[in-house]
């Protein structure tokens, strides 16, 4: 049994044209917002074995609020494939990871996030900021994840 934790960023900090999408930092409220559902996630212990980011500013902070609220004591894997990533980049990202890994969290942006829920759950609706969804999949190793396999557990939003 494997399992993926699904998080998008939270409120990122209004556009600035002299500044580029990738350096967009969270907001103060997007800040907030993710701790408050970090801690939320964290009450529900979840054993996580990694965390993969974008290695954008502002997921890169929604990773690190929740590795500090989930005691993660690990490195946060940055990937720059997340960034701008079509399906097939993040679902060879998953597929990827080393099998001893039976949990784990991808913070990412849309539209990537939404094509990869529609792709493995059949998801109906847009990934909302600071939305995670948990789903499960049957199998012992990453490279065998589908949509025959996966579970759609939960879908959380923010607020």
């Amino acid at each position: 049994m494997k399992k993926l934790y699904i998080i998008r960023h939270t409120k990122k900090e209004n556009e600035d044209l002299n500044q580029d999408d990738y350096d967009r930092e969270l907001s103060e409220e997007g800040i907030e917002e993710a701790k408050k559902i970090a801690i939320k996630f964290a009450k529900k212990k979840p054993n996580i074995d990694l965390i993969v980011s974008s290695p954008a500013k502002r997921t890169r902070q929604t990773a690190e609020i929740f590795a500090e609220i989930l005691n993660y004591n690990k490195s946060i894997m940055l990937n720059e494939v997340l960034y701008m990533a079509f399906v097939n980049e993040l679902l060879e990202t998953i597929s990827y990871t080393y099998d001893t890994v039976d949990s784990m969290i991808i913070v990412g942006h849309n539209p990537s996030l939404t094509a990869l829920a529609i792709t493995l759950v059949g998801f109906k609706e847009k990934f909302e900021m600071g939305a995670i969804m948990e789903i499960e999949f049957d199998c012992n190793s990453w490279i065998d994840i589908s949509k025959e396999n996966a579970k759609l557990i939960n879908y959380t939003l923010s607020n």
